[in-house]
């Protein structure tokens, strides 16, 4: 089946369906990054649910909170009782503010632990526990490895999913950077939108048929047309998401760099046991070759889970699996904190 046309998915019935209806359980901004460069400035934070075990999840590259709909539902929604999840938009993007400055993900780490402190998650004055669960995908997932580094003895687990520990045969990661930075020129968007899907999910699956919801009215043909819905989406969300903010944040990425001597170390601090790393073999963004990278300096005590065929988005890809995978992974490292 032939995609729709950018015109054609903003004219369906299920365009309006793209966000989905999830309310906080709070909400708010955080001032962070005082006395640190381009700050003090503003980020934007949801959390869901009310139960005891935390999750913190971090998006990646020009992606917001919202991005995590699949996970926010799943933990924070339908097992609402027991986790309560942190969902938050990185300085550039979203309800954020987008300093000009010089991004880098220590910097952003840091970000998160100002969020965690202001919040409640981190009590400085007290003795660290290990009570905070940290899952970052691709851009996220760098931050999360800055972020382990710097209050590895906080960390009940971390997930590392779609993510590099330094960018390696950079050709298509640049080439993807060019296509997405080519969304803010009002040409050729079915063009992009095809590179883009192409490059983001594995083969197979964009073909398939739109099921997000019961009612048919809500669906798009194929699951390809609901991607395109979103970029969409976001591209009209002109204060959201810009070509400044995009671009700082590549920066981060660009020079986001871990030795294995620092993963060794990483791993050391954080517990391999406590470590998961996901990786899809048909990831064109983030090549599967750097999920190996990540794994091979931590060693074979941690959790490596393939995902044969997939691409770079495997939180939607693999949304059920996935989500089951972390409950479960989730549970064993509660165990271990007991």
């Amino acid at each position: 089946m032939a995609p729709l046309t950018a015109a054609e998915v903003v004219a369906h019935p299920a365009f309006d369906s793209v966000d989905w209806s999830l309310p906080p359980t709070t909400s708010g901004t955080c001032s962070v990054a005082h006395n640190r460069r381009g700050g003090p400035f503003n980020l934007y934070y949801e959390t869901h649910g009310t139960g005891p075990v935390k999750i913190i999840w971090i998006m990646g590259l020009n992606a917001s909170h919202k991005d995590w709909k699949r996970q926010t539902k799943y933990f924070g929604h339908q097992l609402g009782d027991q986790y309560t999840n942190l969902v938050f938009d990185n300085r550039g993007v979203g309800l954020s503010d987008k300093p000009v400055c010089l991004y880098s993900t220590s910097e952003m780490a840091r970000d998160v632990v100002d969020l965690l402190t202001s919040i409640g998650w981190i009590d400085p004055s007290a003795a660290p526990t290990r009570s905070l669960h940290v899952f970052g995908a691709s851009m996220g997932g760098m931050i999360s490895q800055e972020l382990a580094m710097l209050i590895p003895e906080r960390l009940a687990s971390l997930t590392l999913c779609c993510t590099a520990p330094r960018l390696v045969r950079t050709g298509p990661f640049l080439e993807n950077l060019r296509e997405r930075a080519a969304m803010f020129i009002p040409k050729h968007i079915d063009i992009e939108l095809e590179r883009m899907a192409h490059t983001l999910f594995g083969d197979g699956f964009l073909d398939q048929p739109d099921t997000e919801f019961d009612d048919p009215e809500k669906n798009f043909p194929t699951r390809r047309d609901r991607f395109a819905a979103g970029q969409l989406r976001k591209r009209m969300d002109t204060e959201g998401f810009t070509k400044k903010g995009f671009m700082m944040q590549v920066v981060a990425c660009y020079f986001h760099s871990k030795s294995p001597e620092q993963l060794k170390a990483l791993g050391d601090a954080v517990g391999r046991e406590r470590i998961a790393v996901l990786h899809g073999t048909e990831d064109r963004m983030l090549t599967f070759r750097h999920g190996e990278l990540i794994k091979e300096a931590l060693g074979d005590d941690i959790l490596w889970k393939v995902y044969e065929g997939t691409g770079h988005m495997i939180p939607w890809e693999e949304e059920e699996d996935m989500n089951r995978l972390m409950e479960s992974f989730v549970q064993k490292c509660i165990g271990l904190s007991a």
